[in-house]
């Protein structure tokens, strides 16, 4: 679904004070997106709504960072990442992630919720654009999908 839709090269950026919200159930399927979320991807609420949180994934971004982030998840702790994602139409945007699971009253995981935030430019175009590009050349030097990932992911940790 979204590898079929072409880059336009063209970035989107939302305001300082703005903070992209979604929730999603434990599978990442989207439960709740903000108004500033839908904006900013150009998407209608009903056009989210139950979808995989991956209808956002920009091709660029490596595989092993949201194998780590979902890892990390798992043990329930939170986390925080740079992340590229893709809008609707093909533009990018360029957020600062910070994901933490949704407990339910007996203490279990029910969900996940993320915030985004405007990143510091001089961040992305220094340290984490090279970096990412190093992780997915790694990746995608292997045949094997997931040995690419693995690999990826040996980088970070």
């Amino acid at each position: 679904m979204t590898k079929d839709r072409p880059l336009t090269g063209k970035e989107r950026y939302f305001g300082e004070n703005d903070i992209i919200v979604s929730k999603t159930d434990l599978k990442g399927h989207i439960t709740y997106a903000n108004r500033t979320f839908l904006q900013v991807a150009g998407y209608k609420e009903a056009e989210l709504m139950g979808q995989p949180h991956s209808i956002i994934r920009h091709p660029a971004m490596p595989r092993s960072i949201f194998k780590f982030m979902w890892d990390t998840l798992a043990e329930g702790r939170e986390i925080f990442a740079y992340v590229i994602n893709r809008a609707k139409n093909g533009d990018h945007y360029w957020v600062y992630a910070h994901v933490t699971p949704s407990w339910g009253k007996d203490g279990t995981a029910i969900g996940y919720h993320s915030n985004r935030r405007v990143p510091h430019p001089e961040i992305i175009t220094q340290d984490i654009i090279p970096l990412y590009k190093a992780i997915k050349a790694k990746e995608d030097s292997y045949s094997n999908r997931k040995e690419g990932m693995m690999a990826g992911l040996a980088m970070i940790v």
